[in-house]
């Protein structure tokens, strides 16, 4: 024989956290505790594995919810793993001069990045200043014109003799910015017009083009031997200038080497370097050499100056990752990540044709920063942009990273020669967060990807709350009043904020994970004891917030509540109906959830077409409650499967639902109104019940019980608590519930009932006050089971008749020809 319903004491209906209990007066006295991870155990073991296992493909996905802690505690991991990890080394991108469109890549110890570049910057500024001064020196001046004389003399002899060739062919030579110009003479010397030309004979005529080719020839002599004398001439200019001026370029260089002597993986790529830049340094010296006698905004001085401000900026560094500040390993967390602020960017200028770049345009991204160290990403940032999800495909291959110039792949306007600077390897640990649901689409759509990330760190919903979680909890609320500045909470408000998060897991025995919610409600809970003009939170601030954001956002409760109380929705809240229950139902808005009962209602007669969900029929039903009737069905079956076949059509329904439907904690509700519409006997109307249950009509656990239980309260409560309403619950609910303190107080004062019940035949005693006799042991005279196989013999009996009725009614002849 089953047992009868258990009505649950006040006790029983939520967790009550004793202030006392916790250790502590108020949040002051917890402010310097360290923050644990609070029941993420689990969690903790898998990211402390994944952030120091060095090995390629152990890169880490973080699971959770959003506000689990996931990210916050992720980086707190992430900050301790790199503080035991060595500085990675500083990257630089340096100007090729032998292939200008292709940068080199640097890596320098952290701290040499910084050096390097302010060194090739003074060593510049020094050039600048010290060799024009050096090549003004007065020695050096004298050997310049003491070159340029020896030049000028022996050029000179030479013309001189040129142009006493020109005169013996009656030629007068002379030199016109820079050009040879010669004019032909009459007899006395002066110059032959034109009139005079055109008035000699044939034989003078073709005497003066002979003797013109003859000239020709004989300057192209001149120049030729002229030559050899310019190219000494510079020769010994451009060695005066390096003997003059190339111990200060050299020396600068060599001061450089020497102070980065230590060991580095590119020694020999940075010495190639300084000599390129030596080399080009040393081979325009002149660049530094104003011209004489040129103003400073003369066309040509400014093209010098020009010419050695390119000179020199192409001499400089472009220290891309500086790590000189760092302690350990570099933990950068890319909240927006774009293709260039991943994998950097090229960043072009506008030029005179086409846009123009150099080394100096490259920029870093977050990979190239987060290297030797921790990169944390979020998926779904990711997930929307193909090609960024495709190139960190490809990076995480081959661990190689290009900075692409992404500009020469556009159409039109594009750069005339497109940068590729230098790859170079990136050893980064990536953490990637997302949500369990992405983590299995990721397992399953991209098995080459998920290889990369064998860490799995999985952040729970829920945890088992225990005296140290409580305490941890309350080192969380602590830190969190003094981060943002808020009044510190009284033990009794921290034990108000815990029974929260046990609200939230929707458990006595576990707290909710998600610790963003419970920072929400003590930034309001805050906000009421600042209004109040109190220095301290207290539990009544809590419990304030609690009922002001349940106004500010129960609007559509509130609807339902008036259509009940307006006569819009049928719900009966009193008295005795056959084959009608008030059941219970979950609404979730996302930002609200509550509780509202809805009618069920059942007819059964007889006939032949069984059981039918009228919700399932109009398609207003979900899987998981369709499943629940099929259940329904399969019990019903077993019970009065010995008086089959059947002869019965049942049909039930939730009456005044257009929406849909969906789940199963109907389904016991709906069983009872069945068998109350087969038995006859009527249901209590003033109990409201809510459970799922099994082929074996056990009660099963169902979810959004509090809401549940608040929502059926609120409704009776407007109407006006009578000492008899109440709900009926699964017993294995029992833990589950967390209730409001205005639903314990009506149980406390017997003005409400919560009662439990584990097998059908418990609740079906309960409400209709008549045994049940659907378990072994139970009396049958006179119980539901009894009285609906009568009702069920009944419609046999009349089905059969029926039947036999239409048996005997003779065939309608057709007519034919």
């Amino acid at each position: 024989m089953s047992a009868p319903c258990t009505a649950l004491a006040p006790g029983q209906l939520r967790l009550s956290i004793r202030p006392e209990s916790l250790g502590f007066d108020d949040t002051r006295a917890l402010v310097a505790e360290p923050l644990p991870w609070i029941g993420q155990q689990r969690a903790f073991d898998a990211a402390r594995f994944g952030l120091t296992m060095q090995q390629p493909d152990y890169h880490l996905f973080v699971l959770g919810e959003v506000g689990s802690g996931r990210a916050s505690l992720m980086r707190q991991a992430m900050d301790e793993a790199a503080a035991s990890r060595p500085v990675p080394p500083d990257l630089c991108f340096l100007h090729d001069f032998d292939a200008p469109e292709r940068p080199r890549a640097l890596r320098l110890p952290a701290g040499q990045g910084r050096q390097l570049r302010d060194q090739m910057a003074s060593w510049s500024r020094q050039l600048e200043a010290e060799i024009p001064k050096r090549l003004a020196a007065p020695d050096v001046k004298n050997e310049r014109e003491r070159i340029h004389k020896r030049y000028q003399s022996d050029e000179a002899r030479a013309f001189s003799q040129l142009a006493d060739f020109a005169r013996a062919r009656r030629f007068r030579l002379s030199r016109e910015q820079g050009q040879m110009v010669f004019t032909l003479l009459g007899p006395g010397g002066e110059p032959l017009t034109e009139a005079d030309g055109a008035a000699l004979g044939a034989p003078e005529r073709a005497a003066i083009e002979l003797a013109e080719q003859e000239l020709r020839a004989e300057i192209v002599r001149f120049l030729e031997q002229t030559r050899p004398l310019e190219r000494a001439r510079d020769d010994a200019l451009a060695q005066l200038l390096r003997q003059s001026a190339g111990p200060l370029v050299t020396h600068g260089l060599d001061d450089i080497r020497q102070g980065l002597r230590k060991q580095i993986k590119d020694a020999v790529k940075l010495g190639r370097w300084l000599d390129q830049v030596q080399r080009e340094v040393l081979d325009d010296l002149e660049l530094f050499v104003p011209h004489e006698g040129e103003q400073p905004d003369d066309p040509q001085e400014e093209e010098r100056r020009d010419q050695l401000a390119n000179l020199l900026a192409l001499c400089q560094v472009n220290l891309a990752v500086d790590n000189a500040s760092l302690k350990g390993a570099p933990v950068v967390v890319e909240d927006n990540p774009q293709l260039r602020n991943l994998f950097g960017h090229i960043q072009y200028e506008s030029g005179e044709d086409a846009p123009y770049a150099d080394f100096s345009s490259i920029h870093a991204g977050g990979l190239l920063r987060a290297h030797g160290g921790y990169l944390m990403l979020f998926l779904r940032d990711l997930l929307g942009d193909t090609p960024l999800w495709e190139r960190l495909r490809r990076f995480l291959r081959c661990s190689r990273l290009a900075v692409e110039d992404t500009a020469a792949s556009h159409g039109g306007g594009g750069p005339t020669v497109a940068l590729q600077p230098e790859g170079v390897d990136v050893e980064v640990k990536l953490v990637l967060i997302g949500t369990a649901v992405e983590y299995y689409v990721l397992q399953e759509g991209d098995e080459d990807l998920a290889q990369r990330f064998r860490v799995k760190v999985d952040f729970a919903e829920r945890f088992t709350a225990s005296a140290q979680t409580h305490y941890a909890s309350a080192v969380f609320i602590a830190r969190a009043c003094a981060r943002r500045g808020l009044p510190h909470c009284s033990a009794a408000a921290v034990a108000r904020l815990l029974e929260f998060t046990h609200r939230e897991a929707d458990d006595q025995s576990r707290q909710s994970a998600r610790f963003s919610l419970l920072e929400a409600l003590l930034l309001e809970s805050a906000a009421q004891a600042r209004a109040r003009g109190a220095a301290q939170t207290d539990a009544a601030d809590v419990e304030a917030a609690l009922i002001a954001k349940r106004q500010r956002h129960n609007a559509p409760e509130e609807a339902l509540h008036e259509s009940i109380a307006e006569g819009e929705l049928l719900i009966t809240l009193d008295g005795t109906r056959v084959g009608q229950l008030n059941a219970l139902t979950q609404i979730d808005l996302g930002d609200y959830r509550f509780g509202f009962p809805v009618r069920i209602t059942a007819r059964t007669h007889a006939g032949q077409e069984g059981l039918v969900n009228i919700e399932r029929e109009v398609e207003l039903s979900g899987p998981i409650h369709d499943k629940g009737v099929l259940i329904l069905h399969s019990y019903f079956s077993a019970l009065f499967g010995h008086l089959a076949p059947l002869a019965l059509n049942a049909s039930i329904v939730l009456e005044q639902e257009y929406s849909g439907i969906e789940g199963d904690s109907a389904s016991c509700a709906e069983l009872y109104a069945l068998l109350s519409s087969l038995s006859g006997l009527p249901l209590r109307q003033d109990i409201a019940v809510t459970g799922a249950l099994n082929q074996h009509g056990e009660v099963l656990p169902v979810g959004g019980l509090n809401e549940k239980i608040e929502g059926w309260f609120r409704v009776c409560a407007h109407a006006g608590l009578t000492g008899t309403q109440g709900v009926l619950i699964p017993a294995r609910n029992q833990r589950h519930l967390m209730l409001s303190p205005a639903v314990v107080d009506a149980v406390a004062a017997g003005r409400f009932h919560v009662y439990t019940a584990q097998h059908v035949s418990e609740g079906i005693a309960l409400l209709t006050g008549t045994h049940a006799g659907l378990t072994p042991g139970e009396p049958w005279e006179g119980s539901v089971r009894a009285r609906a196989e009568s009702t069920l013999l009944a419609y046999r009996r009349a089905w059969q008749a029926m039947a036999l009725g239409r048996r005997r009614v003779p065939r309608r002849l057709g007519s034919g020809l």
